[in-house]
């Protein structure tokens, strides 16, 4: 026999109040919703339904689980019914007991499960799409459009995304009378509720076709190509991601298009690297440049290049800044740096003329 008091964790002479708590948290506990098991809050529920009804609770506690105490309590072992309200009538009936149903009425209680019910136009809005985009970085430097093909829902050409026959009528939805939104009466154990839900007849559009498009099928929308073409901002970074609004798929029946979103990936480059707005390159100078000091080109990212002074007697790993010849700010105004490591090169084949120079210099102490 099950242990009513035990279940719920109260002593056999508790209050209805103490009932109550004991129940609320233990239903918050193990509700499906919140990782519990079904069993357990089902069998947490059957306790409460007894010890919180005096007669039921009465007679459990002279003749124990044999009595009837679940009779009128609606669905199989007095668990709840629900049944479905459309255009003013009722259908259903008895039914099992679903634990979703219960989700918007302990989601007010308890602040979670809610909300199960979307709107008919989120139902209706197209997905989403998310695509990685490669770059090389001299792409960075002015906004450059790109060019690519998506395979995704559009919208159907034949109707236009209404999902009707050209030519036909579309009708008022019977079940929700034009509303889109059809009642729900659910008998729980905290009594009878009426809640709004999506018509399931129209999708909760209010009306359907008289005869569904021929090549969509109804949908208001078919797979196929469409060239993509996007403007890459100047100054954008490696992981950003642009938002390109009504982009994304195509929503069912003329419903809202989703949004796509490109992520971009900068290719390294062979020459610069990047720190934020700032690019950094090394440059090679002969030991003669070093010493006697020169003017020595650089390239710069956009195929230009720029003569740099080197002064007399520079040392190996001098960090030069050229200002303005890095990448544009990103949505702002001007440009980071160039910084510029100078490498002073050590010949490793000499001619005979060249060693005989080098032993003349060695012997003035160079």
């Amino acid at each position: 026999m099950k242990d009513y008091y035990q279940i719920l964790g109260v002593q056999k002479g508790a209050s209805q109040d103490e009932i109550k708590k004991a129940f609320y948290k233990l239903a918050h506990k193990h509700h499906p919703d919140k990782g519990g098991e079904a069993s357990k809050f089902k069998e947490v529920n059957e306790a409460y339904q007894v010890l919180s009804d005096d007669k039921k609770r009465k007679q459990y506690d002279q003749f124990g689980t044999t009595f009837d105490g679940m009779g009128n309590q609606g669905g199989p072992g007095g668990m709840p019914d629900y049944q479905w309200s459309w255009g003013g009538g009722q259908s259903g009936g008895e039914g099992e007991f679903d634990f979703g149903d219960l989700g918007d009425i302990f989601g007010e209680m308890f602040g979670f499960g809610g909300g199960r019910q979307k709107k008919a136009n989120d139902l209706k809005r197209g997905k989403d799409i998310e695509v990685d985009l490669e770059i090389p970085l001299e792409d960075i430097l002015h906004g450059k459009e790109k060019e690519f093909v998506l395979n995704k829902y559009n919208t159907c050409v034949r109707c236009q995304g209404t999902g009707a026959e050209p030519g036909t009528k579309t009708k008022e939805c019977f079940s929700c009378r034009g509303v889109g939104q059809v009642q729900q009466i659910r008998k729980t154990i905290f009594g009878s509720f009426t809640q709004s839900a999506t018509c399931p007849e129209c999708g909760g559009e209010g009306y359907k076709p008289e005869k569904p498009c021929n090549v969509c099928r109804g949908e208001g929308r078919i797979k196929s190509e469409e060239k993509i073409k996007v403007t890459i901002p100047a100054g954008v970074d490696s992981s950003q991601i642009i938002k390109v609004e009504g982009k994304g798929e195509s929503g069912r029946k003329g419903g809202r298009a989703g949004d796509l979103y490109i992520r971009i990936f900068v290719k390294k480059h062979p020459i610069f690297q990047r720190k934020g707005d700032d690019l950094f390159t090394c440059a090679p100078i002969s030991m003669t440049q070093a010493a006697l000091g020169s003017e020595i080109e650089i390239p710069t990212l956009d195929a230009t290049k720029i003569l740099l002074t080197v002064s007399a007697g520079v040392e190996s790993g001098k960090i030069l800044r050229i200002s303005g010849k890095g990448l544009p700010h990103f949505q702002g105004y001007g440009k980071g740096d160039m910084y510029v490591s100078l490498l002073i090169k050590t010949p490793k084949h000499l001619s005979r003329s060249q060693k005989e120079l080098l032993e003349k210099l060695r012997e003035q102490g160079l």
